[in-house]
């Protein structure tokens, strides 16, 4: 029998959410399973929580066996049970009480990472907030170059705003003869959202140009109104990207931010120490 086949025998037998430590106790009396490792209750629990439904680090299983099911409780420490219908939609996030000291070191590591991405994705807004419009622009025509728009990665694009720019910021050119042409529009928000008469504005420019396609920034939000102008623009594809989106595109592209260190996360080879 696996470890992972003793957990689900012991919380089928018992029939009710447990803790690691109340699991491995069972597996142990029970000897449904013999354990090697200096520290076997620390095994049980990163099998649980590797099987776990809404625990997402790199190592974690995508086979979901278990759910933490601490509802109507005031333990502190994860009550773990065996998934079942009316619990698919239970989410890690409710249970953000639980003591720190159970989670693994790669969730907490993961965890941790997440919310600096979170942290440098707010820092990047603020900084193109404070910035001048023509920075912004600038921007997002060199960021849609380094995502491979256009044929030629530096001489590709150009920015146009500014007077006389006809409502169009910028222009990138799909194909070494122009033929083809991705038309940009940049708009700083800081809080309020981009009002469907920005977009209405976008499609007669591009309309004015012929164009087929369009690309409209923001660092804020497109209202509900705007997105449907844009997705309902006759003979032509707009693309909106809001502050959330450009940030996340940002990072992917390395675009201003710099690496000052990096960490390997490491786990034990167990084909190393397996004989033939």
């Amino acid at each position: 029998m696996r470890i992972i086949d003793a957990i689900e025998h012991v919380l089928k037998a018992h029939n009710r959410p447990m803790t690691h430590m109340e699991i491995y106790d069972a597996i142990v009396q029970k000897r449904l399973f013999s354990f090697g490792a200096k520290d076997p209750s620390s095994v049980v629990r990163s099998k649980l929580r590797k099987h776990c439904l809404g625990l997402d680090f790199p190592s974690a299983s995508p086979v979901k066996l278990f759910v933490i099911s601490n509802e109507g409780t005031t333990n502190q420490k994860p009550l773990y049970g065996l998934i079942t219908k009316h619990k698919l939609d239970v989410l890690a996030e409710k249970n953000e009480s639980v003591n720190n000291s159970e989670f693994l070191v790669e969730e907490i590591i993961h965890r941790s990472y997440k919310q600096h991405l979170t942290n440098l994705k707010k820092q990047l807004l603020n900084m193109i907030k404070s910035e001048n419009p023509a920075f912004f622009e600038t921007l997002v025509v060199d960021l849609l170059l380094k995502m491979g728009y256009g044929w030629n990665d530096t001489t590709s694009g150009k920015t146009l705003g500014g007077a006389g720019d006809e409502g169009i910021d910028g222009i990138i050119s799909e194909d070494k003869l122009g033929l083809e042409k991705i038309y940009i529009q940049a708009k700083r928000y800081s809080s309020i959202k981009v009002p469907p008469r920005e977009i209405r504005d976008f499609i007669g420019a591009m309309v004015l140009k012929g164009a087929r396609k369009g690309v409209f920034f923001t660092t804020s939000k497109f209202s509900a109104q705007a997105c449907r102008h844009a997705k309902e623009a006759q003979g032509m594809t707009i693309t909106l990207v809001d502050g959330e989106f450009l940030s996340e595109l940002l990072v992917q592209h390395k675009m201003g931010i710099a690496a000052i260190q990096k960490y390997t996360v490491y786990e034990v080879d167990k084909n190393f120490f397996t004989e033939d």
